[in-house]
C-alpha cells in the first residue's frame, strides 16, 4: 500500500497552493507550518514573504484565508498577531487519515525516497575479553538504527569488527602451547563457561608475560607466526575466536538481539589486504614515508600541543595498526559489498581516529559524493553519581551482571503489579521489561551525549521509561479484551473531544517521525515520540471513557483510537528493539 499523506503534509500543501494563488509573484513559498498550542497548526511563512515582497503581512494573510476557505480538511482558519495563520483541522479529516493508517500494515510509514546499501559497523567486543558496560551502547544504538533503516527500505549489512588480532594473541597462544588442555573445545561449553575459561587463560598468560622476559620474547615471535599464517598458531587462535563467539552470542541473546555469524568480521579478516592498502596509499601520494613509518598528514587536524597529528598506516618496523585494518575494511565494504553508506557506531573518543581514516579514504578516492561514511560517535555510560560507571571496587562493570540485575529489578516491579501471572510468566515479562528498560534509557538520550545508568529510574513506572510505555500498551490490550465482541471502528461523522484530537494528531505524525529519525540516525527522536504518545494516551484514558462511552458508535471509535495507539507503540518499540508484553 502507498504511504499515507499526513495531515501536516496535506495542510502544508493547501497553504502553499493558497499562497501561490494569492501571490503569483511569490513562486513556491514555504508556509513554515508547525504544530501549535492555539490551533492544530500555525503557518509562520507569511511574515518573511511579506517582508521580501514589501507588503503588509496581515493583508497577505487575509488574502490567503480567502483563497483557502474551509473544506473537508480545514474546519477553521484565522489570522493571528502580525500575520500568522492558525489552522484547525476538521475532526472528519483526522479520523479519515487515521483510518487509512490503520488499514496499512506499515501504519502509513513511507519508504525513503532514495535508498542504497548501508554497511553498519556496531557491537564490537574483543575476543578473549569480557564484555563490559562500555560495549552496551554500540550494540543497542546499532541494532535500533539497523531496524529503522531496514523498515524505511534501506538494504543493511551488519559488520561486527571484533578485536581478534594483535599482540595479546601471541601471549595467549604461546601460553596455550606451553600449557595444553587449558581451553575446552567451544562445542562443549555454554556462554558463562566459555567466558570464565577465557578469563582464566587471559589472566594466567598476562601474569607470565609480565613476569618472564623469555616468555615475553616467545610471545612476540608467536605474533609474527600468527600474522604470517603458521598453521598451529592459527589453529589455536581459531579456538579463542570460537570460544569467544559462544560467549558473545549468550550476551547478545540476553540483550534480545540477533547477531548473525557471517556478519562477525574481525580485524583479522583484513590482514591479507593491509600491505596492498599501504601500497595503494603510498603510490597515490596520499601517504608518505616519515622516519621509516608510512603516514598521512592533515593540516587541519591538530593534537594537544597544536601540532598536526599524523595517521600511521604502517609502523617503522613494518607492522600494521588499527588505521590499516580500518582503511582495508573501507575498501572491502565499498568495492566488495557495494556500500553507498558506511555507518560506524563507535565511542566518541575514537572520533579523531575516524575523522583521519575517512579523510584518507576520501583522498584515495574510496569515499566520494556517491559513497559516504558517517561516524555515530556515542557518549559514555555514567553511574548514577555522574562519574564513569565502575563497581564499588573501581572495576569496569561486566555487561552480563548489569543485564542480570536489570532483569532482577524488573521482576520486583512486575511481581508487585502482576495479577494472575504465573512465576514463569513473571520471569518472562521481567526479561522483556528489564532489557527494554536498559535499551530505552540509552536510546532516549541523544547518542552523542553521556547518559546515567540508574536502574531505579529505568524500571520506574513513572516518567520517561520503557516500562511506562509497556504498561500503556498492556493497558490497551486489557481494554480490547474486555470489549469482547465490540471491535474498533472509525466513525468519521463523530465530533472528537480535545484529548481525542490531541491523540489523533500525534498518531498521524508517526510516519514522518520514523522517516526523520531513520534519515538523521536519531533513535532518540522516535523514543521521544513514543513517550509523548503514551502520555497523550494516558490523558485520553483519564478524560474519555472507552467502554462506557455515551453511544455504541463512540465506544467503537474510542476502541479504534486505542487499537491504533497500541499498534503504533508496538511498531515503534520494535524498531528500537524493545518488546511489548500483552499483559503486565
Amino acid at each position: 500500500m502507498a504511504s499515507v499523506t499526513s495531515l501536516a503534509a496535506t495542510v502544508n500543501q493547501r497553504v502553499a497552493d493558497a499562497l501561490s494563488a494569492a501571490l503569483p509573484e511569490a513562486g513556491a513559498a514555504d508556509p513554515l507550518l508547525r504544530r501549535s498550542d492555539r490551533a492544530d497548526f500555525q503557518a509562520n511563512g507569511l511574515l518573511a514573504l511579506a517582508k521580501k515582497l514589501g507588503g503588509n503581512p496581515r493583508e497577505l494573510a487575509g488574502k490567503v484565508v480567502e483563497t483557502l476557505g474551509t473544506d473537508g480538511v480545514l474546519a477553521d482558519v484565522e489570522v493571528s498577531g502580525p500575520g500568522f495563520l492558525n489552522l484547525t483541522v476538521a475532526d472528519r479529516a483526522i479520523l479519515a487519515t487515521l483510518a487509512a493508517r490503520a488499514a496499512d500494515d506499515r501504519l502509513g510509514v513511507p519508504y525513503a525516497a532514495h535508498t542504497g546499501t548501508t554497511v553498519i559497523d556496531y557491537a564490537q567486543p574483543n575476543v578473549a575479553k569480557e564484555m563490559h558496560v562500555g560495549h552496551l551502547r554500540s550494540a543497542v544504538i546499532g541494532d535500533a538504527l539497523r531496524n529503522m533503516l531496514d523498515f524505511t527500505g534501506e538494504k543493511t549489512i551488519g559488520r561486527h569488527h571484533i578485536g581478534d588480532w594483535g599482540t595479546q594473541f601471541g601471549m595467549l597462544i604461546q601460553y596455550l602451547i606451553e600449557n595444553p588442555g587449558e581451553l575446552a573445545p567451544a562445542a562443549d561449553v555454554d556462554g558463562d563457561q566459555a567466558m570464565s575459561n577465557l578469563n582464566r587463560v587471559y589472566k594466567a598468560s598476562r601474569a607470565v608475560f609480565d613476569a618472564d622476559e623469555e616468555f615475553k620474547e616467545r610471545a612476540r615471535k608467536r605474533v609474527v607466526a600468527l600474522q604470517s599464517g603458521d598453521a598451529e598458531t592459527l589453529d589455536l587462535w581459531q579456538r579463542f575466536v570460537d570460544e569467544s563467539k559462544v560467549y558473545f552470542s549468550s550476551v547478545f541473546e540476553k540483550l534480545d538481539m540477533e547477531i548473525r555469524d557471517e556478519e562477525i568480521v574481525g580485524e583479522s579478516a583484513y590482514n591479507a589486504m593491509m600491505a596492498e592498502t599501504a601500497r595503494l596509499l603510498e603510490e597515490s601520494g596520499v601517504a608518505v614515508r616519515s622516519e621509516g613509518a608510512l603516514v598521512v598528514f592533515f593540516e587541519d587536524i591538530k593534537g594537544k600541543d597544536d601540532k598536526p597529528v599524523p595517521l600511521i598506516v604502517q609502523k617503522a618496523d613494518g607492522g600494521f595498526g588499527y588505521a590499516a585494518s580500518d582503511l582495508s575494511a573501507i575498501r572491502n565494504r565499498v568495492f566488495d559489498l557495494d556500500a553507498t553508506t558506511l555507518l560506524y557506531v563507535v565511542d566518541v573518543r575514537q572520533s579523531l581516529h575516524f575523522r583521519m581514516v575517512f579523510e584518507t579514504a576520501r583522498r584515495a578516492g574510496w569515499l566520494n559524493d556517491q559513497v559516504k561514511a558517517h561516524n555515530m560517535g556515542y557518549g559514555t555510560v555514567l553511574g548514577a553519581d555522574g562519574k564513569p560507571f565502575k563497581t564499588r571496587e573501581g572495576e569496569t562493570v561486566r555487561l552480563q551482571d548489569l543485564l542480570d540485575e536489570a532483569v532482577q529489578r524488573a521482576a520486583e516491579v512486575v511481581r508487585e503489579k502482576a495479577q494472575d501471572l504465573t512465576e514463569d510468566e513473571i520471569q518472562e515479562r521481567a526479561a522483556q521489561v528489564g532489557i527494554g528498560a536498559v535499551k530505552y534509557a540509552d536510546l532516549s538520550t541523544s547518542p552523542s551525549r553521556d547518559y546515567k545508568f540508574d536502574l531505579d529510574q529505568m524500571v520506574s513506572l513513572n516518567g520517561d521509561t520503557s516500562v511506562y510505555l509497556q504498561y500503556a500498551y498492556a493497558r490497551i490490550q486489557s481494554i480490547l479484551r474486555k470489549a469482547g465482541e465490540t471491535g474498533p471502528v472509525a466513525h468519521e461523522e463523530l465530533e472528537l473531544a480535545p484529548a481525542e484530537r490531541a491523540l489523533g494528531l500525534h498518531l498521524d505524525a508517526f510516519g514522518a517521525t520514523v522517516a526523520e529519525a531513520a534519515a538523521e540516525y536519531a533513535p532518540h527522536k522516535l523514543a521521544a515520540y513514543l513517550y509523548q504518545l503514551a502520555s497523550l494516551y494516558t490523558t485520553f484514558y483519564d478524560q474519555c471513557p472507552v467502554l462506557k462511552a455515551d453511544t455504541p458508535e463512540q465506544v467503537e471509535n474510542r476502541l479504534f483510537l486505542c487499537d491504533l495507539t497500541a499498534r503504533t507503540l508496538h511498531k515503534g518499540m520494535a524498531l528500537l528493539g524493545i518488546r511489548t508484553p500483552e499483559r503486565l
